[in-house]
């Protein structure tokens, strides 16, 4: 290789050092980034998309919160099953525990001799007492039925409520749009009235729209209109009553429009038609496509689609856009080209043949707006619940296992129900023959099959598009939400969150400092070498905590105590690199021998030292506590960045100033003052 191909090379890596230190600096501080963000919107009007800020995990120590111990009796659980019956009712804690809005929340199991134990943090809960009511509740599991009651219509009394409020806010609204007319500043009454709560601290400002909701109606006012215009009279959307500026336009999203012909088959996602097996709806959805042209699509659209709505639209779904369809559905159509007629593509709903008619670019609008909210019938009357309650739940149900299908090897889900739930379940699937069984799990829905016949025999089938793992987690839950297993509250610790953000500031404070004091070190000592580790120390720092960031690290004050201390073993393997390096100078090597005969001989001592490091990390997370843990994540991963810093990126940068340097010895800058003269 020539010597231009090997500078080319260190070039190539220099650029990727830079590359790295900015792409991880942004990951771990994006707030810095986002005020120019959000100086160059507001000034320049640039439209810019802000950086996604995402907090570090912080453990109770540092963020405060709750740490519980639960004891689950399995005392009536068969043997054999304890475990996972344990593991049930982890997985229905942890459900319970989003449900209430506890981020990063951890909910681990435990052995501790004979007993069955469940650890729960909540970390910066501010409500111990509703979480420990909630994760004590039992585990809710119900059958429902289609409600085809006629929803209730308003009253009189509701719908003369709702007149008058939209008297007085079309009123008020007006009065707002008077007063702006009157030279009064927009952004000014927008911040004073408006009632568009994420809005109106920016003056209004709802950033660039499009036609999805809620914003359809302020969409379609702003392709009237010019740039710096104001709403001449209200402007009337599904929220209320707008008084409207607009700004500058930009290109939008691409929209495509597409109809499709579904075929459904037993066991997919709502489907009503049952006569087909999945093999069969495959077969006949490939036969539709060998047919289908654009102009008999619609007819056998009608003919042949088991969606409902196509009775209505002929399978037509007119325009939409990214995020309006199933993943897979879009994606297929998106990528199909115009007019083309593409299938079967399969989706939890059964299999498609779609034909993409058009596609456009659409356009985007800047907006201003405030907002005067009006009242709707579904403020006083919430929409009819689709589902209605049967007295059949899952004090009924004895226990559920995974099973096959004799015929197909499909994997399904069987329930067994006790001698009142068989007669519960007898009656519910005789008058639903034809219509769809809703199986909940703590308010969720897990699954709606359809009932073919009517069950007497107290066992039920769920099918679906299982593979055996998802079988066998919902057989699981299942059994967790209709086994009796309680769980007792044993212990109960907490941790104040003044206290953790105390900890918080000391361990930054002690980090500070420190790295500050090994870098001026590394500098006076080292000179022109010790310059280039501090880059290094910098790279590896914002890669070691963007990588904690981007896995999930939970820091505690002893994972930060780990990365501290794995900070200077970075640095102790640069010392051990240049102390190398000082002494091949001395016994008269040149600059550029030295530098790889350095790197060589101090590879063999920071390798044993690191791995042996490792080791040891290894076994604390094996056999250590939670704490120790955390310790121990931390700096295996401080350990195995360093070796990367270290060996990788202060031999890029060495190798790449060693050309700078005429003299043999580099000079006074590179060690050159350590050298004996008379060895030379």
């Amino acid at each position: 290789m020539t010597k231009a191909n090997i500078r080319g090379k260190i070039r190539w890596g220099i650029f990727g050092i830079i590359a790295l230190l900015f792409a991880s600096s942004i990951f771990v501080a994006p707030q810095l980034f986002n005020k120019g963000i959000d100086w160059a919107n507001n000034n320049v009007h640039l439209g810019l998309p802000r950086i996604t800020e995402r907090d570090f995990r912080l453990g109770l120590d540092l963020q405060g919160g709750a740490h519980l111990v639960y004891e689950a009796d399995v005392s009536n659980i068969p043997a054999g099953e304890e475990a996972s019956a344990v593991e049930g009712v982890r997985d229905v804690i942890e459900k319970r525990i989003n449900g209430i809005g506890v981020s990063e929340a951890q909910v681990q199991t435990a052995q501790v001799g004979k007993d069955r134990r469940i650890i729960v943090e909540l970390p910066g809960v501010s409500d111990v007492e509703q979480a420990i009511s909630m994760i004590g509740a039992t585990p809710i599991l119900e059958f429902k039925e289609i409600n085809d009651a006629p929803p209730r219509e308003l009253t009189a009394e509701e719908q003369k409520q709702i007149d008058t409020f939209n008297v007085d806010a079309k009123v008020k609204a007006t009065d707002l749009l008077k007063k702006i007319k009157d030279g009064i500043n927009f952004e000014d009454v927008a911040k004073e009235s408006s009632e568009d709560e994420t809005s109106k601290n920016n003056g209004g400002y709802l950033n660039y729209v499009n036609t999805k909701y809620p914003y359809a109606e302020l969409f379609i006012w702003a392709q009237t209109v010019k740039e710096g215009d104001i709403s001449k009279t209200l402007v009337t959307s599904t929220e209320g009553f707008n008084i409207l500026k607009r700004g500058t336009e930009r290109d939008g999203e691409k929209e495509v429009q597409a109809s499709h012909i579904l075929i459904c088959y037993l066991g997919s996602q709502n489907c009503n038609n049952e006569q087909y097996t999945k093999e069969e709806a495959l077969a006949k959805a490939q036969e539709i496509y060998n047919q289908a042209n654009a102009d008999n699509f619609e007819q056998l659209a009608k003919d042949n689609s088991t969606d409902p709505s196509v009775a209505q639209n002929n399978g037509d779904l007119g325009w939409f856009g990214t995020g309006q369809m199933i993943p897979e559905f879009e994606k297929a159509t998106f990528d199909a080209q115009k007019g083309q007629i593409i299938g079967p593509v399969e989706t939890a709903f059964g299999y498609h043949v779609i034909y993409k008619k058009d596609e456009r670019n659409t356009k985007e609008y800047e907006i201003w707006r405030i907002l005067v909210k009006t009242e709707k019938a579904t403020d006083i009357l919430p929409p009819q619940d689709p589902w209605k309650n049967t007295d059949l739940s899952g004090k009924n149900l004895k226990h559920s296992e995974v099973v096959s299908d004799q015929q197909t090897g499909a994997i399904q889900v069987a329930l067994n129900f006790d001698d009142d739930g068989k007669d519960l379940f007898a009656d519910i699937t005789k008058r639903n023959v034809g219509k769809q069984v809703a199986i909940f799990l703590d308010n969720d829905i897990i699954s709606a099959p359809n009932v073919q016949t009517a069950i007497t025999d107290g066992r039920a089938v769920i099918t679906g598009s299982f593979n055996l793992q998802d079988a066998k987690l919902l057989s699981q839950r299942l059994n967790a939400g209709a086994l009796p297993v309680p769980v007792n509250l044993i212990s109960q610790q907490t941790v104040g969150a003044t206290l953790g953000a105390k900890s918080v500031q000391a361990s930054l404070f002690a980090g500070i400092v420190g790295v500050l004091l090994v870098m001026i070190f590394m500098l006076i000592y080292y000179r022109l070498p010790g310059l280039l580790s501090v880059i290094a120390l910098a790279l590896y720092i914002t890669l070691t905590l963007a990588l904690f960031k981007l896995i999930g690290v939970t820091l505690s004050l002893a994972g930060i105590a780990g990365f501290i201390i794995s900070i200077g073993m970075a640095i102790d393997a640069n010392v051990l690199i240049f102390e190398r390096l000082k002494e091949e100078l001395i016994s008269g090597k040149s600059l550029k021998a030295g530098v790889e005969e350095g790197f060589k001989r101090a590879w063999s001592s920071i390798r044993d030292s690191n791995i042996s490091t490792l080791i040891t990390c290894i076994l604390l997370i094996w056999f250590g506590t939670s704490f120790v843990q955390g310790f121990a994540v931390t700096l295996g991963i401080g350990v195995l960045l360093s070796m990367f810093s270290a060996i990788t990126v202060t031999r890029v940068l060495l190798r790449f100033v060693v050309p700078w340097f005429k003299k043999r010895d580099g000079g006074w800058l590179f060690l050159g003052t350590f050298i004996n003269k008379e060895q030379k």
